[in-house]
């Protein structure tokens, strides 16, 4: 994929018990972690809830309902080395499968990469601790409190 071109993402915000649904992600060109929400790629042609609902089930074979579209962010940043920009359409969302929500650690596939959801304070993301991805996330769920 050209990295010169925006590319279109889309992800969803869990709420339970003060905490939300994120991936620990580090980046391997300066060991800097950050958590994301789960969600990926909009692919042409395709509704963005349709594909969080692909995403979602592809990352942790779960189905969704309720979304809510929240807000857009974009989103400007280096990783791996390299610049990237995005467009980020932020939904809030529930987990069919209540009995997710009392997982600590929810374990998926993006690919074949294994990856590893779990629940997250807001509190927790931010100075002294991992940031929270993409930018302005952190300020838009914590505007939807208010």
């Amino acid at each position: 994929m050209d990295r010169r071109t925006i590319r279109p993402v889309v992800i969803a915000i869990f709420h339970h018990a003060g905490r939300i649904l994120v991936e620990a992600i580090t980046d391997p060109a300066d060991s800097v972690q950050c958590y994301r929400p789960l969600g990926g790629e909009i692919e042409f042609g395709e509704h963005s809830r349709d594909a969080l609902i692909r995403e979602v089930r592809e990352e942790i074979g779960a189905e969704i309902t309720a979304l809510r579209l929240l807000g857009m962010l974009e989103n400007r940043f280096e990783f791996e080395g390299r610049q990237h920009h995005e467009i980020v359409l932020v939904y809030q969302a529930a987990l069919v499968d209540r009995a997710l929500y009392n997982h600590p650690l929810i374990e998926g596939r993006e690919g074949s990469v294994a990856i590893r959801a779990e629940w997250k304070s807001l509190d927790e993301a931010g100075p002294g601790g991992p940031l929270l991805f993409p930018d302005g996330l952190l300020e838009l769920l914590r505007a939807q409190v208010e």
